[in-house]
């Protein structure tokens, strides 16, 4: 299979060609259900498009959890069907689909009664490895194990010994959300779809009731363009009440927002060698390994304010660290505190609460003809609200279809990655790297780290790390922008990388060398690099400062301080 190249004269070229002759499906919205949408629909055979109106991944699917989970505590709440669901999806990225992408992470859960906690904690997590093996996809991970209060202590060295009196240990899955998508949209244009990021649809076309195709804003080129499709599936996500009304059509359900922030901190900051998951009065609470820092997350309170920058307030913040606390030996304070980020959650909402939806359930709806509306759900389901999207479209189109085949197609990256991991010293010797770099770029690109250390053969100069970022190597930043779609700086200082989260400057620092590097890619100026440099450090500028305000009202009003997009 030939790999995808999503850099600017591709962006271009897709937009054109989208424009040309009408297509079976246009996907609206570059979230991660929306990019299962495409590779769905790409690799059904049918003549796909993909547009969002900023990056990839830009919304939700950056800012979660970054795990991938069957949800362990939807089996306290009987939802047998949907814990099912997400352990297979599980089971298959682990093991089939994205191996270089999707990794075990072990969490520890502090019992804190005897006796009567431990069975019934313990019940639902043999229950969970019970259905993850019964699923065919989940032979791959360890199976819990019961720990005592001195075994939990040897563990989690952080936890204070009076919060707890024992502990279990179980496995689940984690990934970059952003870079996720990202591999997924390069995939689905491996497959032929065509595909653009910052193409904003800004109005439907319609022949009577039918909705026939959309009107296009090329964010970055200025042009509009007009795209024609059987089928269009709306899967903006939070915005999809937004989307339905360009139409002029109330949905047959609706999607609430609701906030949930993460904290960043270093992995000194707490000595565990094991993931935490803690029991708060409203939900449970991560502590996630990430590399060399910690993530934890998270909130869940309603939102109705700005849906592309939800803020986190100082009193976000300071309910993290209060329970947290509550379990560390040694305390977090806001200094140890490195990104902080803030996503939102499309949760369906009903017409009346006799019809409301678990948070959690996903819904597909074919509100008018030529429009699938597609809505709620969770990361970790995100291929089989793809196909039930996929499968409403196809009622529309006026041809024979073939069935899903995506839980047999690996995202780029995959293929190879396991043999290129059992040769990364041999390439650690080949390319003078040290066996750590390689082992970083295989779990980030898998068998595509051969095109980015083409880059390094090219100027050795790209071989070296980013002077305030060395997690990162300099042929990264611009490794994004000619294969990964990145339009702007922020897009590889937020998305392809993680350096707006993990340092305490927020990128800042790093700013002007990527900058920089990617300029040439990008077809830059002296002028647009400063603009872009400027631009990223307003932003930054304006989410600290929401994150000194007291309440979401003040929060948002403080992010809305940055705007939203550099012109070019």
């Amino acid at each position: 299979m030939k790999t995808a190249i999503l850099g600017p004269a591709q962006r271009a070229e897709a937009l054109a060609r989208m424009a040309e002759r009408e297509l079976d499906i246009l996907v609206v919205g570059g979230g991660v259900v929306g990019a299962g949408t495409a590779l769905d629909a790409a690799t059904r055979g049918l003549a796909t498009g993909l547009v969002e109106a900023r990056d990839w991944a830009s919304g939700t699917s950056s800012r979660s959890s970054k795990l991938i989970h069957g949800g362990l505590r939807y089996l306290e709440m009987l939802d047998f069907a949907l814990v099912r669901e997400a352990l297979k999806e599980r089971g298959l990225l682990l093991e089939r689909l994205a191996p270089h992408l999707v990794k075990p992470v072990p969490f520890l859960y502090p019992l804190q009664h005897k006796g009567w906690e431990r069975w019934y904690a313990g019940s639902g997590v043999a229950l969970y490895d019970a259905m993850s093996v019964s699923s065919g996809h989940g032979r791959g991970l360890p199976v819990h194990r019961h720990l005592s209060q001195k075994r939990a202590l040897q563990v989690a060295p952080c936890l204070k010994r009076d919060a707890l009196v024992g502990a279990l240990q179980y496995y689940d899955a984690q990934m970059d959300d952003a870079r996720y998508v990202a591999t997924m949209v390069r995939t689905a244009a491996a497959y032929g779809a065509q595909v653009a990021n910052r193409a904003r649809v800004v109005g439907f076309l319609r022949e009577g009731e039918r909705v026939v195709g959309v009107r296009v804003e090329d964010v970055e080129g200025g042009g509009d363009y007009e795209i024609r499709a059987q089928q269009i599936v709306n899967a903006t996500g939070v915005w999809t009440d937004d989307t339905q009304a360009l139409i002029g059509e109330r949905g047959q359900f609706h999607v609430r927002a609701s906030k949930g922030i993460h904290l960043v901190v270093p992995k000194d900051r707490i000595h565990s060698t094991t993931g935490l998951i803690l029991r708060t009065e409203k939900s449970v609470l991560f502590v996630i390994p990430w590399g060399r820092h910690w993530i934890v997350g998270t909130t869940d309170t309603g939102w109705d304010l700005d849906k592309a920058h939800p803020a986190a307030s100082s009193a976000d913040i300071d309910y993290l660290l209060e329970h947290v606390n509550e379990v560390l030996a040694t305390p977090l304070t806001r200094d140890d505190v490195e990104g902080v980020y803030a996503g939102l959650r499309p949760l369906l909402a009903g017409e009346s609460d006799a019809t409301s939806k678990l948070s959690r359930e996903h819904t597909v709806a074919h509100p008018v003809p030529g429009l699938v509306v597609v809505a709620g759900g969770k990361y970790t389901t995100y291929r089989v609200m793809a196909k039930d999207a996929v499968d409403e479209a196809v009622h529309g189109l006026d041809q024979r279809v073939a069935d899903c085949v995506t839980e047999d197609v690996p995202l780029v990256g995959a293929e190879g990655y396991k043999a290129l991991w059992n040769a990364r010293a041999r390439i650690a010797a080949r390319t003078g790297l040290h066996v750590a770099r390689i082992e970083h770029l295989l779990n980030r690109y898998g068998s595509l780290t051969e095109e980015l250390l083409e880059l390094v053969v090219a100027d050795p100069s790209l071989g070296e790390p980013l002077a305030h970022a060395d997690d990162y190597l300099r042929a990264e930043a611009v490794y994004a922008c000619t294969h990964e779609g990145a339009r702007h700086l922020d897009d590889v200082l937020t998305r392809r990388t993680r350096i707006s989260i993990e340092t305490f400057d927020r990128g800042t620092r790093s700013a002007r060398e990527v900058a920089e590097l990617i300029a040439p890619a990008l077809g830059w100026d002296g002028d647009q690099v400063e603009k872009e440099i400027a631009h990223y450090q307003k932003r930054v500028e304006a989410e600290r400062e929401s994150q000194r305000q007291p309440d979401d009202l003040t929060a948002d009003a403080a992010r809305l301080g940055a705007p939203d997009i550099v012109p070019l």
